[in-house]
């Protein structure tokens, strides 16, 4: 009785084992690869559970989710064969996992060195047909777009899905880019001397007509102040002329107040002179 019970849990232990191998359970997150004597017999199961064969088929399982390729800086040659140092990486997930297993062995590393060098090819090339003003300043989206189109039927042949493709970083080693800014300070200098010298020619052009104008002016201003100083001088010399014409000694008797008024205009001024000069004619009083 003691044996039929022993028979008894072995028998029963084995039937679970046996229906606990008979079945697997495929998670949302995984790709699942179905072997039997080494052999695919399916894959990209839906999520859920699963009929198996016991002891004669395996499952081999994928991580399904999206994965990342952060590659180490790479240097490129621009069309001017000149270095830069490009920093991406890559967003990708298993597309078919048959096609992945038979390309790769079902190992991560090899798949991501495959993908590597397809995706530094595909940049390579990008790289190598611009300039390193179009690479570092404005056509990063067009790169990629490209390298997407152009990678994308390589990667399939791996099994692999490519999600996107970014550059982190573009930069030119150190020493060209010290040329380059060297360069770019050197221009910048030839056209701020430039910018002054045109500066200091339109300033010289300015002041020469500024003075050109002024000596015009001043010319003008002297040709209608001594015009009308001439026409003074006339008007003057006709009122004296008519006074003289009129009363002769009264205006010898003016134009002397007016030669006093000079003379003595300052207290400082001294003249030594005789008193019976003709100056003090009309200071006598015995005078015609």
């Amino acid at each position: 009785m003691k044996n039929s019970q022993l028979l008894g849990i072995a028998i029963a232990v084995l039937a679970l084992f046996v229906l606990s191998s008979s079945f697997f359970i495929v998670d949302q997150r995984d790709r699942v690869v179905l072997f039997q004597f080494g052999e695919i017999q399916g894959s990209d199961y839906a999520p859920g559970l699963h009929f198996k064969v016991p002891m004669l088929q395996t499952v081999l399982r994928f991580d399904g989710r999206v994965l990342t390729l952060d590659n180490q800086t790479e240097n490129f040659l621009t069309v001017e064969k000149k270095n830069v140092e490009v920093d991406y990486y890559v967003k990708w997930r298993i597309a078919d996992t048959t096609t992945y297993y038979r390309a790769t062995g079902g190992q991560d590393i090899v798949a991501m060195d495959r993908l590597s060098a397809i995706i530094n090819r595909g940049l390579r090339d990008q790289f190598g047909s611009r300039t390193v003003q179009q690479v570092v300043s404005g056509e990063r989206d067009e790169i990629l777009q490209s390298l997407q189109k152009s990678a994308a039927d390589r990667v399939r042949d791996l099994g692999i899905e490519l999600v996107d493709v970014r550059v982190k970083r573009v930069d030119l080693p150190k020493d060209v880019s010290d040329s380059v800014y060297e360069r770019m300070r050197a221009e910048r200098t030839r056209t701020a001397s430039d910018l002054r010298a045109r500066g200091a020619e339109e300033a010289e052009k300015i002041r020469a007509e500024a003075d050109r104008e002024a000596q015009v002016a001043l010319a003008n201003a002297y040709r209608d102040a001594e015009k009308l100083r001439g026409e003074g001088d006339a008007k003057a010399a006709e009122i004296y002329a008519a006074a003289y014409g009129q009363d002769q000694e009264f205006y010898s008797f003016y134009r002397s107040l007016d030669v006093y008024r000079e003379a003595f205009g300052k207290k400082q001024d001294v003249m030594v002179l005789e008193p019976s000069g003709e100056l003090f004619k009309y200071f006598n009083k015995n005078a015609p």
